[in-house]
């Protein structure tokens, strides 16, 4: 193949588009349609994996989680899982006292249903309480820029203060210093109480749509005021360098097995595990979504290349006369079989080309308006582009095939 002849396909495919656009736009429709849907749906989940990747990074690769259910499974837990007794306060104080590998523990818990808080004429009512003790800024990676955070005092005299994520301190104070200021907050349970504002949170990036400097935080035991009733607690760990997580690991689950009275021939009724156990279940989701967005994609370029096969042979009907001439100045089966491939390939690559914009702008328009974050993959550019030029080829094989066949005595007399 010369790089004439390439040259003079692409010229004949793109006038034959020209001269029929409407024709030619509804023979790679099918093609547009996969390769966008291919296109869009990456975007997403390129844009979700780097969400999650930024949220190992901004936590550090060797926090340690320890739940009652399996990670994946919060949405949905089994019947086994849902029996499980609850991870508390005791078992966090447990772990900090008998793991030896662990540099830090950060029981946490989140105050349930609807809650308001207030300064002046502001309010907000879209935040999350949360109790925590001191060691919470280091297992979080997570500081404070204006202000100091919670002490081992604060927790055992059970003060009324409180730290403020930056968009709770944005909603309520907007440009005033909020040390020592006084809010006001009420909850599921409990009428409006006074807290002192003795910190501000650093800002931190949004993680898969959740609102990370959305929270409030206030002292473990104040917070056990106010929700005497909620014992179970998120329990994150920190070991003392990220070569003992392992060791760390098999400490925590030593040590609740022995807390919870597990059996020796019984499994733990508990998940200990970390970021990577998080991004395996992870890829395991996204990977279930890969499979349905190539049966759907592939759908689409199935009717795309039926399309272009069709289009293709009315082509060839279309052109015999322009065959047959060729044949008769020497053109060879050769030159004919190359001409009509590459006229197919240059058609469906048109239409890949299209659903690469539509894909790109569709991941756009939902990272806009919706809280998914979307990005770009360059890998699957080139591959979608690259499967739209092969659908071409393959499907254009028998029309070109037709093209070869053709008689040229027959076709000159063709009208």
């Amino acid at each position: 193949m010369t790089l004439f002849e390439v040259k003079e396909g692409i010229i004949l495919a793109l006038t034959a588009v020209r001269t029929n656009k409407t024709r030619s736009l509804l023979t790679v429709l099918g093609v547009l349609i996969g390769v966008a849907s291919v296109i869009g749906m990456v975007s997403i989940i390129t844009g979700l994996n780097n969400s999650m990747a930024a949220m190992i990074q901004s936590l550090g690769s060797n926090v340690i989680y320890v739940t009652r259910f399996e990670p994946g499974t919060f949405g949905n837990p089994s019947e086994e899982e849902r029996n499980r007794k609850e991870i508390t306060l005791e078992h966090a104080m447990a772990v900090n006292k008998n793991c030896p590998s662990i540099g830090a523990v950060s029981p946490q818990n989140w105050g349930p249903g609807r809650k308001i808080a207030k300064y002046g004429k502001n309010k907000i009512t879209a935040f999350g309480l949360v109790g925590v003790m001191p060691e919470y800024e280091i297992v979080n990676n997570n500081f404070v820029w204006a202000g100091r955070f919670i002490t081992e005092s604060d927790v055992r005299h059970k003060s009324k203060l409180v730290v403020l994520g930056s968009d709770v301190y944005r909603t309520l104070f907007e440009v005033t210093d909020p040390l020592g200021k006084e809010i006001s907050i009420a909850g599921q349970g409990f009428s409006p109480r006074k807290f002192v504002v003795i910190g501000v949170m650093e800002e931190r990036k949004n993680i898969m749509g959740r609102n990370m400097n959305s929270d409030i935080f206030l002292p473990y035991n104040t917070y056990k005021t106010l929700y005497p009733y909620e014992r179970e607690l998120l329990l994150l760990a920190r070991p003392k360098g990220p070569e003992l997580t392992e060791k760390a690991i098999d400490e925590i689950r030593e040590v609740l097995r022995r807390e919870r009275g597990v059996p020796y021939n019984k499994p733990d009724d508990f998940a200990v595990y970390t970021q990577e156990n998080m991004m395996q279940t992870y890829r395991s989701i996204t990977g279930a979504i890969y499979l349905v967005m190539i049966v759907i994609s592939s759908i689409g370029l199935l009717v795309g290349g039926v399309g272009v096969m069709n289009i293709m042979l009315v082509s060839v009907t279309e052109r015999t006369r322009e065959i047959g001439i060729r044949k008769a100045v020497g053109a060879r089966k050769r030159n004919i079989l190359l001409q009509f491939l590459i006229e197919a390939m240059t058609l469906s690559g048109i239409g890949g080309l299209l659903g690469i914009i539509f894909g790109l702008a569709i991941a756009m328009i939902v990272k806009l308006a919706t809280p998914l974050p979307a990005g770009i993959s360059i890998g699957w550019i080139i591959i979608g582009f690259s499967v739209s030029v092969s659908v071409g080829l393959i499907f254009g094989i028998y029309p070109a095939y037709r093209a070869v066949k053709v008689d040229p005595i027959v076709s000159l007399r063709y009208e």
